[in-house]
């Protein structure tokens, strides 16, 4: 039996820049268009449009695509999980950016570029972005919904120079919903700590090298859960045989402390009600106290893998792959202050980068900034700091997880596109970490 569905999006992008004081950029983009995807025994075809109207014309392009390619390189019958009959609530904006002037927003990108000067900086950036889209889904099973979706924030950077030596800090805050989001941080505070960051980065020493017992605050704990064990738990991965993960299910891979979940219903920055197969969105347990419970699914990866459907996303108008939404570490039962208690070690915050080998379970993450600390106590500052070592190894070494957990906001690049995302973690203590500078 042939099978297609039918994805339409309407909506528009929106940005205002600002580089040292400067506009740089006011600017508006519409965003329309269908895609199609069919499934013909083993293959599917896949096509998109920027003109809707000519959506049939589509559709029997990607039947015809195909039909094409099981013909000439028949492969083994996929069959599709069925999306489950639930009709979800759908997050609806408080305050449309559309009804906020653009003097309004420009005064806020003012605002948060004057929170960024002080002596020492010697430029500065900051950019808002919004984004509308008034999405709709069809299929020849039957399957029909439309939902819209808004998201909207900023991101600010303070650049400070002692002779030669140049640093920089960043804040953004970004989430699903309209101009509401201005309400839930506080944009001249975080700009502020950019610049404060900034300057501490000047004044801060060269990392000791070796192994230590490291504080991972909640952005690099939630790097680290997203980029380490988010993608070597997409099914797409595991059937390539690209993740450590792969065999492991119903095992103890981690700590009992740790408990990893992926959940597209919370009102994070990787929110949606329904994934780009239709699929309503629900949670997923990735790990549970330390054992692998769940890889991420689509529809025809569910099947093989006894799970459930639900983590399809596309980047646009793209082809539908296997994705993460906000993916986190669970809450532990400690304080803060007792995840820090007697350690003597290294406190990492922050991300800046590194890589990531799923199939060989091995990562290298850069710190924005370090910390010695002594006797429980956060001493001096450190930077080019990282931590690196094995992804199994690592969540066995999680020996405190604390109750304080925190989201930061990204976009997460994979099969040539990216999508938003949420990581999340409460601070953690890793025993035994191995720490070294990074470039």
């Amino acid at each position: 039996m042939e099978f297609y569905d039918v994805r339409e999006i309407d909506g528009y992008t929106a940005a205002i820049a600002y580089d040292n004081g400067e506009v740089d950029e006011i600017s508006e983009h519409f965003v329309t268009g269908g895609a199609v995807r069919a499934l013909v025994g083993g293959s599917f075809g896949f096509t998109s449009v920027d003109d809707v109207k000519q959506m049939n014309t589509a559709v029997r392009d990607a039947i015809a695509i195909a039909r094409q390619l099981d013909r000439l390189n028949p492969r083994p019958k996929i069959e599709l999980a069925p999306i489950p009959k639930v009709k979800k609530d759908v997050y609806r904006v408080k305050k449309k950016p559309s009804d906020i002037s653009l003097e309004e927003k420009q005064r806020l990108v003012r605002d948060i570029e004057e929170a960024l000067k002080g002596d020492g900086i010697t430029s500065t950036k900051v950019s808002y972005s919004e984004s509308y889209s008034h999405n709709t889904f069809r299929s020849s099973q039957g399957d029909e919904l439309e939902y819209d979706a808004y998201r909207t924030g900023f991101s600010c950077i303070a650049v400070a120079k002692d002779g030669p030596n140049m640093q920089m800090g960043r804040r953004s805050y970004f989430n699903v919903g309209g101009y509401e989001v201005f309400d839930q941080c506080d944009p001249v505070k975080l700009a502020k700590e950019a610049k404060e960051e900034a300057l501490a980065l000047l004044r801060a020493g060269s990392p000791p090298g070796g192994h230590f017992d490291v504080v991972l605050d909640q952005e690099l704990a939630g790097v680290f859960i997203h980029e380490a064990v988010g993608h070597a738990s997409e099914a797409d991965t595991v059937l390539e045989g690209d993740s450590c993960l792969e065999g492991q299910m119903g095992k103890l891979i981690g700590s009992e402390l740790v408990t990893v979940r992926d959940d597209p219903t919370r009102l994070q920055y990787g929110y949606y009600p329904y994934d780009s197969e239709g699929v309503p969105s629900q949670a997923t347990a990735i790990i549970e106290k330390g054992v692998l419970r769940n890889y991420l699914n689509s529809r025809e990866t569910a099947l093989r893998f006894n799970g459930h459907p639900g983590n399809a996303r596309s980047g646009g108008l793209m082809r539908p792959v296997v994705r993460m939404s906000n993916t986190f570490i669970d809450n532990g039962e400690m304080t803060r202050d007792e995840v820090f208690e007697g350690v003597n070690g290294i406190y990492l915050k922050g991300s800046r980068g590194g890589q990531v080998n799923t199939g060989e379970g091995i990562f290298q993450f850069n710190a924005i900034m370090g910390y010695i600390v002594k006797d429980g106590e956060i001493k001096e500052p450190i930077r080019d700091v990282s931590i690196s070592d094995s992804t199994l190894k690592t969540l066995k070494n999680i020996v405190r997880v604390g109750n304080d957990l925190k989201f930061s906001s990204g976009r997460c690049g994979k099969a040539g596109q990216g999508v938003p995302v949420g990581d999340g973690s409460p601070h953690v203590l890793v025993k035994d970490a191995v720490v070294g500078g990074s470039a």
